[in-house]
């Protein structure tokens, strides 16, 4: 499968949102509004659940499945009072000692002049820095598509875990291609040197480990919830065993560690890959 197959996977129309993924693994959600600025983005949803018996903060982002739960959501594309109010609910985990758990899909931040005059870029920016800074355990899992900015905002993590047939960029393949060649239509054709793949950051260090699906999430949902399922429960497990201090310095060299090749690729599979 290449690195285009990975993308239409990520993008069919039957594979599950965010919401179901909640549904299926939490109990107990309790939705929280708003950010108190401006109002209430229906694409990034947040509140209180619990998992595996214990309190957690959960912050998605939402597609939709229907064209009105899509127009709702605005396709998965967050305006800056839906990272306002995830930053929120993330100080206030912090402030209670809950583990965050965001989950991650998104085109992109919403590219829209509305989004842009409240404040989009700062927003985004305050959310990285915050998140950078925070005491309590925080994982990510990219379900389908982590878009740039959009998918940043909500993905500075102790762990960043990404199913396997997600894709991570800082942009679309067809932006990426209208910025190289001046031709969208390129997209499919310049994917595999974009290393958006699970496999590909993987190898690169930037995601810590990638959830296998079985036949693909849009086919049957069991299997890869499953599997994250026994992740997550394993990372919140060995964070919440660090003290603050080992927890803020690994998180800071995670990041810093992005980018430096020199050391070479992972060669070996990923803990739950079917190839061990």
């Amino acid at each position: 499968m290449n690195a285009w197959d990975r993308v239409q996977l990520a993008r069919h129309p039957n594979r599950p949102t965010a919401e179901q993924l909640v549904k299926t693994l939490f109990s107990d959600f309790l939705e929280m509004h708003g950010d108190r600025y401006f109002g209430d983005d229906r694409a990034i949803i947040g509140g209180i659940a619990t998992y595996d018996g214990k309190p957690v903060t959960v912050i998605f982002e939402e597609k939709g499945k229907t064209t009105a739960e899509k127009i709702v959501h605005h396709f998965g594309m967050p305006h800056p009072e839906g990272y306002r109010k995830a930053l929120r609910l993330m100080k206030q985990a912090e402030k209670f000692g809950r583990p965050i758990i965001t989950i991650i899909d998104t085109p992109g931040a919403y590219p829209g002049i509305q989004a842009e005059e409240r404040g989009q870029a700062r927003a985004i920016a305050q959310n990285l820095m915050a998140m950078s800074r925070i005491k309590t355990t925080i994982i990510s899992v990219i379900l389908s598509e982590g878009g740039s900015g959009g998918a940043l905002a909500i993905g500075v993590a102790d762990h960043l875990l990404m199913f396997e047939n997600a894709i991570y960029s800082v942009l679309s393949p067809e932006g990426f291609a209208s910025i190289l060649y001046k031709d969208a239509t390129k997209a499919k054709d310049i994917t595999a040197m974009m290393k958006l793949t699970a496999e590909d950051l993987y190898s690169y260090h930037i995601i810590d480990d990638v959830i296998p699906e079985g036949e693909g999430l849009h086919i049957e949902t069991s299997i890869g919830f499953n599997h994250l399922k026994k992740v997550l429960s394993e990372c919140i497990k060995s964070s919440v065993k660090m003290n603050v201090d080992e927890r803020l310095e690994s998180r800071y060299q995670k990041y810093r560690q992005i980018g430096l090749f020199h050391e070479g690729e992972r060669d070996e599979p990923y803990k739950n890959s079917d190839k061990e």
